[in-house]
């Protein structure tokens, strides 16, 4: 065993409904313990442009943690347009709508066992 701490932060830089990025990086709920001195693994769904990320490091970093890892779960490399380190990958995908397996479509869809992709041209209503 390896003596650790869990701890939240909610971020979005996406508006509800929105499957494109707005670029305005927002903190919906801050840490609730401090990091300084702390090593610490950043664990994230998915990142694309890299501009969330980006946003969270650097206001991590500015805590004085001992040091930051980040893991994704899902990289898409063809959207990133700011160069961030990722040290653990679990799966390169293409530059497709995903969602499931915690990931939302339209605030949908999170609880499903699997990771879909959105057909190009698909609508879904209400």
């Amino acid at each position: 065993d390896v003596p650790h701490e869990i701890d939240f932060l909610a971020v979005s830089g996406y508006g509800r409904g929105a499957r494109i990025s707005t670029g305005d990086v927002r903190i919906v709920m801050d840490l609730s313990e401090q990091v300084s001195g702390k090593h610490l693994l950043i664990v994230e769904d998915i990142i694309d442009s890299g501009h969330t990320l980006k946003f969270v490091m650097d206001m991590l970093a500015a805590r004085n943690p001992a040091s930051i890892k980040l893991c994704t779960l899902l990289d898409k490399p063809s959207r990133r347009t700011i160069d961030i380190p990722i040290d653990y990958i679990g799966f390169v995908i293409e530059d497709k709508f995903v969602f499931g397996y915690g990931l939302d479509l339209d605030e949908k869809f999170r609880n499903l066992p699997f990771i879909g992709v959105v057909k190009p041209g698909v609508v879904l209503n209400g």
